[in-house]
């Protein structure tokens, strides 16, 4: 769950991270009330999508005056921002965050990740003026008492004055409790920055949670609503609120799958077999079969899908036939006019099998994943045909 930068902001302040003065505007009105309001001399109206490199493609500009300041949220706000990570498209803006322009003299760069590979969560840091080699990593260790990490040593790597030091160290901690309490992924400060009265003040900030966690965390759903808003389908943000990860896509042959790994190997075989895809799926262990059934539906009503492959490994957690149910209730709910075909394996594959069947459900059933691949691919091709 990615969260937007002035959702992040307020986030870290309870944590004692410092930020600018800012507040969040809808309407270039709104806009220049904000810098009216909070008295900015000068102010960074930044355009609040959820991609990078916005300052490079105008999407975070400096205005001089109250004025300017509602003349620069009129060009974002209804527009697309396009940058490298929205694709062509781009994202709409919806909203500007309005902020206090702040003098610095030194730019780093910390953040606070979860390093899959060593199974750990990780300190980054780096110099933003020394290049992307010069950073280090530290690990951290959580215990009852919080998180710990030798932030000393991190700081002391930028060698500023002892006080300095001692104070980006506290900044570092802080960071990192907020991630850990938050259930974070990642918590990116890019940049923070030393000012000139000698203090660190999170100039961005950029947070993605873990979605699988939220049910420790009900305030942050509310944010998830809106911070995923923006991205203009709300078909996969209902298919995430029933444990589906779901992602639309332009080709003719549906996909049900369980787990992503299995998910990319599904697409990778369809491609390899000259097929397209018409969705990205991964069935999470905690899907029901209602949400199985709402996931299939989602497919059976896409006019393009000339065919549903589905490719199933049961588990300890998530069995083949709880998605062999959840098949048979969409199917009963509303025909699927596109022939299904099946392959199963794993835990109770067999009764999954025999659960079609007392369904009514009419499935191809393939020994393999090449095998189940090639025929989705032959009967799309001769349905379009």
């Amino acid at each position: 769950m990615n969260l937007h930068e002035f959702q992040a902001k307020e986030l870290l302040a309870q944590f004692g991270v410092p930020i600018p003065r800012g507040r969040i505007a809808a309407s270039p009105a709104e806009a220049a009330s904000v810098a009216r309001r909070l008295g900015f001399a000068q102010c960074v109206v930044k355009a609040q999508v959820n991609a990078g490199d916005r300052a490079a493609n105008g999407g975070i500009r400096f205005a001089s005056s109250v004025d300017e300041a509602g003349r620069m949220a009129a060009e974002l706000i209804g527009s697309p921002l396009v940058t490298a990570q929205t694709g062509p498209a781009g994202k709409l803006v919806r909203w500007v965050y309005v902020e206090e322009a702040v003098a610095f003299k030194r730019e780093l760069y910390v953040a606070v990740v979860v390093d899959r590979t060593a199974g750990a969560l990780v300190l980054v840091t780096r110099d933003r003026d020394a290049g992307p080699d010069a950073g280090m990593t530290t690990r951290l260790e959580l215990s009852e008492a919080g998180v710990r990490g030798d932030f000393e040593k991190a700081a002391a790597a930028f060698r500023l004055e002892p006080s300095l030091t001692s104070l980006l160290a506290k900044r570092m901690s802080q960071i990192a409790q907020a991630a850990v309490a938050l259930d974070a992924m990642l918590v990116e400060i890019s940049p923070l920055v030393l000012t000139h009265s000698g203090e660190f003040i999170a100039l961005d900030a950029k947070m993605s949670a873990d979605h699988n966690a939220l049910f420790r965390h009900p305030d942050l759903i509310g944010l998830r609503e809106v911070s995923e808003a923006e991205d203009g389908d709300p078909i996969a943000l209902a298919a995430d609120l029933h444990q589906i990860n779901y992602m639309r896509l332009d080709g003719d042959i549906g996909l049900v799958v369980n787990g992503a790994g299995l998910a990319l190997a599904t697409l990778d075989l369809l491609h390899a077999a000259g097929g397209r895809p018409a969705n990205f799926m991964d069935i999470r262990t905690t899907a029901s079969t209602l949400d199985i059934a709402y996931a299939f539906e989602l497919i059976a009503a896409n006019p393009r899908v000339g065919a549903v492959l589905v490719n199933v490994h049961g588990g300890g957690m998530q069995r083949c036939d709880t998605i062999a149910d959840g098949i048979g209730i969409a199917v009963r709910r509303r025909a699927c006019p596109a022939p299904i075909v099946v392959r199963l394996a794993g835990n109770n594959a067999e009764f999954a099998a025999s659960r079609f069947r007392s369904y009514g459900v009419p499935v191809i059933e393939t020994a393999d994943m090449w095998e189940a691949a090639n025929t989705a691919v032959q009967l799309a091709t001769r349905k379009a045909a």
